[in-house]
């Protein structure tokens, strides 16, 4: 059994973040997830949006970190290395209420410390986006939105703790936690999962839609989740990515958004529907409703470029729309970083600060240790390096001029070295989510075949072993045509 000063149980890009920020001090340090990769929850099924935080009513904790969340991104994406752009973004109002909301958003902005809002013409509207709906008559204008990809985020954030030391354990779902004293009066936990038991001083409980189940676990406080699953449809790449474009909002949802992407396509995010835990499934009604939403804010979207649509659920804490993040009332050494719906991607490096403060307050010395290196160098991406750094890259290795995936120009060493990061990828998915081998338009029908048997060779197993995804989920069964 492992003994570490703090673990962490989630890695989505909450969970991530929280290590990445925890990694500089002086602490050993574990994060535990369920799933058998990085961000395979609710960070996965996601738009990607920073929202600037003019959205969360004032004095509630997601106001406290979103605005703050928005303003580090610049910061962190230097340091990590992940694609981070901020464009800016437009609230469109179709008449005089949508006028008087748009205000009411302005307000709580300012109240949120959310800099440079402005209440538009149409004149202005369609200079920052001339796709936006010429029936726009006002709009808030923000321009510290932007807009990132989450897993990448999440990523990002795990490689550079795991760099400083971080231990991370995948496909390790929290079975049962002990809890007991210690000499010194404080609670020590012992976490079984099946890959080994941990035991720690300090729990955090980043478990997004599980984070009910390891409160209750740790005899920590009660609280109910709510699936609120949200569909997002996925367009083929544009020539130009478009500027975020909300409707006025919903008392539940900030309603269907069109948004560009690091990456060149475009994203409608998202519906908000209560469903059974655990549903990923699309659903028609909801497929339609995000494109008919996405024509009111651009009507010239041609919605016949879908490439892909999916769903995930929002973790929400039943009777709050709120955050949940501190230390637990009942039992001292929980600390919880619950109900982190949206805006939790805009809100994740101020969570990760805030998660810092907490141990502060809690009594914890946090000693920053000297070789803390917060530098993670993003590996090369082959489709946007320039023609030089190309050839200098196939001059190295000829594996790099083996394009795998045709639709995203990459090839088989980038490939490789997504395999070979720590952590790695480990799955088809994996890869795909590290650099984007089968995320273009014909959404892995050319390269599948060819990221198994990479796959199957890196991971010293057989094709018939290696996963899409999570546990069971094979692709082939035997000898896989051509493949030696």
């Amino acid at each position: 059994m492992e003994t570490f000063d703090i673990a962490i149980v989630g890695a989505g890009i909450t969970g991530c973040a929280i290590a990445r920020q925890l990694a500089r001090f002086d602490l050993s340090i574990c994060v535990i997830e369920a799933a058998n990769d990085i961000a395979l929850g609710a960070s996965k099924a996601n738009g990607g949006l920073v929202h600037a935080g003019y959205d969360p009513a004032p004095g509630t904790v997601k106001a406290q970190v979103n605005a703050r969340g928005c303003e580090l991104y610049g910061t962190w994406a230097q340091e990590l290395g992940f694609l981070f752009r901020r464009t800016g973004s437009m609230v469109l109002g179709f008449n005089d209420e949508d006028c008087v909301h748009l205000e009411k958003l302005r307000q709580n902005g300012l109240a949120n410390g959310v800099p440079e809002l402005s209440i538009i013409g149409p004149e202005r509207i369609h200079e920052l986006e001339p796709r936006a709906s010429a029936q726009a008559s006002c709009a808030l204008w923000c321009p510290s939105t932007g807009y990132v990809d989450p897993f990448e985020v999440a990523i990002a954030a795990l490689e550079n703790a795991v760099a400083n030391g971080v231990t991370f354990m995948r496909s390790a779902p929290v079975e049962a936690i002990e809890v007991a004293g210690s000499d010194d009066g404080a609670a020590r936990f012992t976490l079984a999962t099946p890959a080994g038991d941990v035991r720690c001083r300090y729990l955090i409980n980043a478990a997004g839609n599980g984070a009910a189940s390891i409160s209750h676990m740790a005899g920590a406080e009660e609280f109910q989740m709510v699936w609120r699953q949200g569909n997002i449809v996925v367009l083929d790449k544009e020539p130009r990515t478009l500027m975020p474009l909300y409707p006025v909002p919903t008392p539940v949802s900030k309603g269907v958004i069109i948004t560009g992407t690091v990456h060149g396509n475009t994203v409608i995010t998202a519906t908000a529907a209560v469903r059974e835990p655990g549903d990923t499934q699309t659903y028609a009604t909801d497929v339609n409703a995000l494109l008919s939403g996405a024509r009111k804010l651009v009507p010239d979207l041609d919605t016949r470029r879908v490439v892909r649509a999916f769903a995930g659920g929002r973790p929400v804490i039943q009777g709050t729309n709120d955050f949940f993040i501190g230390q637990s009332a009942l039992v001292p050494g929980v600390f919880q970083a619950a109900g982190i719906q949206s805006p939790g991607v805009a809100s994740a490096p101020a969570i990760a600060e805030r998660m810092e403060q907490v141990l502060r307050n809690a009594g914890d010395d946090l000693r920053e240790r000297d070789d803390w290196n917060p530098i993670r160098h993003a590996p090369d991406d082959f489709d946007r390096t320039p023609l030089e750094r190309k050839e200098e890259l196939i001059e190295s290795d000829p594996a790099w001029g083996q394009i795998v995936c045709r639709c995203e120009t990459v090839p088989e060493a980038e490939i490789v070295a997504a395999i070979r990061r720590r952590p790695g990828a480990v799955s088809v998915e994996g890869v795909k989510r590290r650099c984007r081998a089968g995320m273009g338009r014909c959404q892995s029908g050319f390269c599948q075949s060819r990221v198994v048997a990479i796959l199957a060779r890196e991971l010293g197993c057989e094709p018939s072993e290696v996963l899409l995804e999570d546990a069971g989920s094979w692709l082939v069964e035997g000898p896989l045509k051509g493949v030696r």
